[in-house]
């Protein structure tokens, strides 16, 4: 009886991982079809990975959208760094409203951000691509925030006071005592922004204006026509470095965890 219940339990994970990465490998396979059908194998070539440097519609979408996903992640990290600082600070009625404010861009439709914030910017200013990156620091920063805000508040305030009664400015102290523990808080909200930013469509449709395109609007756009077989290989790329640095992130953390022990 254990063993059915062990062989039902890995055939139930199986079909999950199935269902979540057939796919990713189907999208794979696809960038080494020597065809432009998604149906008819044409042979194993690495044509479409060469002729996407040569593509200038995919060049010019991947580097606006690396553009505006750097710049809103970074931006996003400081400010939502600052503010689990400050909200950490607060009492706790003044911490919990403030909580409950953060929690609405995450809970809120995606469609209504993206109207509200486009009515926002029409009125004050043209869509282009720096409202692109103000919406999405607006979306990001409360991700960097409860990534960050665990951390501050598993810390005991003793160390911060003991560096700063030894003479340490404020600065210094938080540089010596906070920073490294919240540093691992800190890059996963900068990771968690940068992966919201670069995947998202619909506030970057809303926002992005006449003449910016970004690959999720420019994929939109290409659908209409048929996909080139060059965005397979990118995405595919992009797949890839994703998966290496998920792997380089657990490999730091296994290592971190010995010199521990």
């Amino acid at each position: 009886m254990t063993k059915i219940k062990k062989a039902t339990s890995y055939a139930y994970l199986g079909l999950i991982f199935l269902f979540l990465y057939a796919p990713i490998l189907v999208l794979i396979v696809l960038s080494f079809n020597n065809s432009m059908s998604r149906t008819v194998w044409g042979g194993f070539t690495f044509q479409w990975y060469l002729n996407l440097p040569s593509n200038d519609t995919i060049m010019d979408a991947l580097w606006t959208t690396l553009r505006i996903t750097l710049s809103s992640s970074i931006l996003a990290t400081i400010l939502g760094t600052s503010a689990a600082i400050g909200i950490n600070r607060m009492k706790k009625r003044h911490a919990a409203i403030m909580l409950g404010a953060t929690n609405i861009p995450l809970l809120n439709a995606d469609i209504v951000t993206g109207i509200s914030l486009m009515l926002l910017f029409t009125r004050f200013t043209s869509l282009g691509e720096f409202s692109v990156v103000l919406a999405h620091i607006a979306f990001s920063v409360p991700y960097v925030i409860f990534n960050v805000l665990p951390r501050l508040q598993s810390m005991s305030d003793a160390c911060l006071e003991a560096a700063m009664d030894l003479g340490a400015t404020p600065w210094y102290a938080f540089y010596k005592v906070t920073w490294p523990e919240i540093f691992p808080g800190v890059l996963s909200g900068f990771l968690m922004a940068f992966t919201m930013s670069l995947d998202d469509f619909t506030i970057t449709y809303f926002t992005k204006g006449a003449g910016v395109n970004t690959l999720s609007t420019m994929l939109y756009t290409e659908l209409r026509k048929g996909i080139q077989p060059e965005l397979y290989a990118l995405s595919t790329l992009l797949f890839l470095l994703a998966f290496l640095m998920l792997i380089a992130t657990n490999f730091k953390g296994m290592n971190k965890k010995e010199v521990v022990r």
